[in-house]
This record gives C-alpha cells, sequence and structure tokens, in this order.
C-alpha cells in the first residue's frame, strides 16, 4: 500500500493511492496516518479495504493535489548520521563504531513540495536524501531479529541541514537540523510488504537539475532493523514515530569548496518505490 495525507496545510486528511496513481480518501476508516493506524493490525484493516470503492479525491497528487508530509502527528523525529561509509569520508570523519543518533524538532517537518525559506542569517544551509523508516507497532529494547516486524513502512526524507549551526556553534547536531520546513516527508508511506530489499534502493537528489547525490542503500552501515533495534534501546519506539536512516555522498559540504543551497534554487529528490519530492528554496 501507499498512504498519503493530502489537502491543504494543517488540514490534510487521510488517503491511499488506487491502481491508477489517484489518491482515495479513507477519512471513513482512520481519522490518519498515523499512531495505531500503522501498527500491524491497523494496516491489515486497511489492506481489507478495496481501494476503488472510495470516494475519489479530485486532483492529480504532487500536481493540483497538494500532499503532506505522510505521516501524521508524529512524536519522536530521529535521524542517524554517518551511516553511509562514503558519506563519512567525504566529512572526513570516521565510520562510527555504533549509529549516531540526534533528532530533529517535529515542528521542522514539511511536505515533499512545499517551499524551503532558509533560516534568517543562515549560511550554510545543505541537502541530504535519505531513506526513512515509520515504525508500525511500538517497542523497548527490540531484538534485531525482531525489528523488522515494527516497521509499518518507507519514505523519502529530505535531512535539510544547516552546517554552521549544526558542526561549528556548540552543542548538538540538533540546532543545525530542526528549523521549520528542515524535515520533508513522502510524497506517501509505502508499506514495508512491497519493499522486499529496503539496502537495493537507489537514491538520488539534484539541483537545479545538476545531480549531487547519487547512491544506494547498498553502502549503508548500519541496516534498518539495526537502527530499529538500537534505538528502541534508548527510547520507547511508538507507532508513527520516523528514523531518518542517513545519506550517501554528494552533500553541498562535501564539495570542493563547498556548495550551499540558495534562493531561487530548486532541488529535486527520490528513491527507487519510494516516489520523489521537489522543493524550491525561498
Amino acid at each position: 500500500m501507499k498512504l498519503v495525507r493530502y489537502g491543504d496545510k494543517g488540514a490534510e486528511r487521510p488517503g491511499i493511492l488506487d491502481a491508477d496513481g489517484r489518491v482515495r480518501d479513507l477519512s471513513a476508516h482512520v481519522a490518519d496516518i498515523g499512531g495505531t493506524c500503522l501498527t500491524r493490525d491497523g494496516l491489515s484493516a486497511l489492506r481489507a479495504l478495496d481501494p476503488g470503492s472510495l470516494p475519489l479525491v479530485p486532483g492529480l497528487p504532487q500536481q493540483d493535489l497538494r500532499l503532506g508530509a505522510c505521516v501524521g502527528s508524529v512524536g519522536k523525529f530521529l535521524a542517524i548520521g554517518l551511516n553511509y561509509a562514503d558519506h563519512a569520508a567525504e566529512a572526513g570523519m570516521e565510520v562510527p563504531a555504533e549509529p549516531i543518533l540526534f533528532s530533529k524538532w517535529t515542528s521542522c517537518i514539511a511536505g515533499p513540495d512545499d517551499d524551503l525559506h532558509l533560516p534568517p542569517g543562515s549560511t550554510a544551509t545543505d541537502w541530504e536524501v535519505e531513506l526513512g523508516i515509520v515504525i508500525g507497532d511500538g517497542g523497548r529494547n527490540i531484538a534485531p531479529d525482531q525489528a523488522a516486524r515494527h516497521i509499518a513502512g518507507y519514505c523519502v526524507i529530505n535531512d535539510i541541514s544547516e552546517r554552521d549551526w549544526q558542526l561549528r556553534r556548540g552543542g548538538t547536531w540538533d540546532k543545525g537540523k530542526g528549523h521549520d520546513g528542515f524535515g520533508p516527508i513522502g510524497p506517501w508511506l509505502v508499506t514495508a510488504d512491497e519493499i522486499p530489499d529496503p539496502r537495493a534502493l537507489r537514491l538520488w537528489l539534484e539541483v537545479d537539475g545538476h545531480r549531487h547525490q547519487d547512491g544506494t542503500t547498498a553502502t549503508m552501515v548500519f541496516g534498518p532493523e539495526g537502527i530499529v533495534s538500537y534505538t528502541s534501546r534508548f527510547t520507547t519506539l511508538q507507532p508513527g514515530d520516523v528514523i531518518a536512516t542517513g545519506t550517501p555522498p554528494g552533500v553541498g559540504m562535501g564539495q570542493k569548496p563547498p556548495v550551499y543551497l540558495r534562493a531561487g534554487q530548486i532541488m529535486r529528490l527520490g528513491i527507487d518505490g519510494l516516489g520523489q519530492q521537489q522543493q524550491r528554496v525561498i
């Protein structure tokens, strides 16, 4: 299944894509795409529905129908740093022995095609295409061999980052990771049964048509199951929590000299089977 949230910002409604790629409304069955809707039982109930019998939403998604973040009411937005060996090399950092875990504040979450407003005073806003994990059944201290049962699905994330505030202003990475609009999620949540191997996905990102990132999840240091298990040692994961899993090489910070986003530019990014995003920089 491909689950979506559509409509005006702050008033999104739950939906599902039909066989023709059109949005069908789920409002009669779930309040939102989030929480218990994403547990194994919740997803089983949605699978029992015939999308063709649901109300057709006017418009084409990502054309004349706005999509919001594909998960609503996210409790925790977590992320893993330096999780691609080739990205760690371009950053001049060692491959971590354990996952680097940080938070992106939930107020940064945006729709996949919403404009990105540069924060006042920003000089080093950067891009990062990432595979996102969406938690289904929650849990704590989840065993690695059980972690797949806790993953509802996957999505595209742009882990936008202000590098100066992330790395050179003291404190944690969070200061450069959580600004409003720094977490576009979607366009849709693809349930895990449709992604047989999340470590065999191509992911890419372009700025103004120039492809900066073109990698594969095969070069991840820590895979999705290991990330879910590891993260659950430090916090109880809950249905609808989102984890960004790291980025391949080609970020602006890694260019020689570094290249950062400017007003007027367009970012396009995507992951095989999970859709694409586009953000205009303002």
